[in-house]
């Protein structure tokens, strides 16, 4: 580990009616995946420590529902500037507990979250509150208290995702972080403070999603449940929620297509995808796994994309000229490296990379950058979630082929079409999706993120992710 990023945290325990609690629960180590050193020990949550939190959470609700939008927006603002502040300490953190590029870490991990909270506000300042619908009155209003349960792969930009929108809408959080990832909770939990958020609307309680996730789904004073994670991990959520009828949000896996159409520039878009292919080591729900390209095109876009993985340096997280670190944890390694060799065994072939870790780094949760081609669109690679650098090219035939091939997979959560403009927003009409790229448009943090079919529902970002926390009431006159 480069001893230039390293940094001593404070554990990260759990955050109750503003002010850090140790709790009581059996100690959970958090591990760097980079150099399998522990980063930080925290006490696992109880369900003691979660009605705490619950209770603190009601006990502010009332407050901070009836503070005016304008107080709100104020807290958030300040509550961005003192993140930008703190992103080295952030970046670091992320880097150390879940293994991402320190540059990644700097740009996206830390960066990222505060436009996003910045993106939030600016559409609580432009929300409609209440409108006239002809002799009615209709008035949005908080939900109440709103449980968060947050991912490991992106653990600041995914808390601020759910909690930014919530508290502008009025509403109170409970989070629970990833266990694998809980740093920045506290760092953000404190950053908020500091702005002046009022003593109980925040509150973190740290711990394991079988045991704090699904009580916090559970809980019945927790009137809304809003998940990030795996689909199989989201169905769980939604029985445990189920109980008590309370609103569910979920984001949830993706299989996400870059179709390639036959016009496209392959000098920009062939390295481009390879870049959203393994961006965070692969680690993205929307990361754009399934490279469709035309049948005619697939060995010279295999050859352009054999040339472009030389240029990822895979190594310690810590160093600046690192562009692929180590998968978050051992199990993901070694999960990542089954569905290597199960592409190989079912016959596909390899491109680059394979199962193994890379050459040189014989410990820590490494796994060697992979690229398969000639992939039959019915293999487990080609549908199942590897969330690890593992891209597949699949030929297809025409525009109707690409289609079926993007389209046929359990997920929906977004996609990527590169080519003609005209030529490429009409097949992006086509897909089954919540979010499409058209020739990489600029990430945008204002329109809605969130999936078809088994990627989830509800939305996240924009007018949309702040309507999933509000109710809506008709008084009639």
């Amino acid at each position: 580990m480069n001893k230039e990023h390293t940094a001593s945290f404070p554990a990260p325990s759990h955050w109750i009616d503003g002010r850090a609690v140790r709790g009581s629960g059996p100690p959970i180590d958090v591990v760097n995946p980079a150099d399998e050193t522990v980063v930080a020990t925290f006490r696992e949550g109880t369900a003691e420590d979660l009605d705490l939190a619950v209770g603190a959470a009601l006990a502010a609700w009332d407050g901070w529902a009836a503070t005016p939008v304008r107080h709100r927006t104020a807290v958030m603002r300040r509550l961005a500037e003192g993140l930008d502040k703190r992103r080295e300490e952030l970046a670091t953190a992320i880097t150390q507990e879940m293994g991402a590029p320190i540059g990644f870490s700097r740009q996206a991990q830390a960066g990222f979250p505060v436009a996003s909270v910045l993106a939030a506000v600016a559409t609580a300042e432009r929300f409609e509150w209440t409108s006239e619908v002809g002799n009615s009155l209709v008035v949005r209003e908080p939900i109440g208290v709103v449980g968060a349960i947050t991912p490991w792969n992106f653990p600041l930009q995914q808390l601020v995702t759910k909690v930014v929108p919530a508290m502008l809408a009025g509403n109170t959080v409970v989070l629970k972080p990833s266990e694998l990832a809980p740093l920045s909770a506290r760092v953000f939990a404190e950053t908020a403070a500091e702005a002046g958020l009022p003593d109980g609307v925040f509150n973190v309680v740290q711990g394991t999603g079988p045991v704090v996730g699904e009580a916090l789904a559970r809980h019945p004073k927790v009137d809304m449940v809003s998940f990030t994670g795996s689909t199989r991990a989201g169905r769980a959520v939604s029985v445990a929620a189920s109980g008590t009828v309370k609103r569910v949000a979920l984001e949830l896996g993706g299989k996400a297509a870059h179709i390639i159409l036959p016009e496209a520039d392959l000098d920009t878009v062939v390295p481009r995808g390879l870049a959203f292919a393994w961006a965070n080591a692969g680690q993205a729900c929307g990361a754009y796994v399934r490279m469709l390209v035309p049948e005619g095109l697939q060995q010279e876009v295999v050859d352009r994309l054999r040339a472009a993985a030389q240029e990822y340096v895979v190594g310690d997280p810590a160093d600046e000229a690192t562009r692929i670190g180590p998968l978050a944890s051992e199990t993901r390694r070694r999960c990542v490296d089954d569905y290597i060799r199960r592409g190989i065994a079912d016959g596909a072939t390899l491109v680059a990379g394979g199962p193994g870790r890379p050459q040189g780094l014989d410990s820590g949760a490494y796994a060697r950058p992979t690229i398969f081609s000639d992939v039959d669109p019915r293999s487990v690679i080609a549908q199942e979630e590897i969330f690890g650098p593992v891209l597949v090219v699949i030929p297809y035939t025409d525009d109707d082929h690409a289609v079926e091939l993007a389209n046929g997979t359990v997920y929906g959560l977004n996609g990527a079409v590169s080519g003609d403009q005209e030529h490429a927003l009409a097949i992006a009409r086509r897909l089954r999706v919540g979010q499409v790229d058209v020739n990489g448009g600029q990430h945008n943090f204002q329109a809605p993120f969130g999936g078809y079919k088994q990627s989830g529902n509800g939305r996240e970002m924009g007018r949309a992710g702040l309507e999933e926390f509000l109710e809506t009431k008709a008084i009639t006159r």
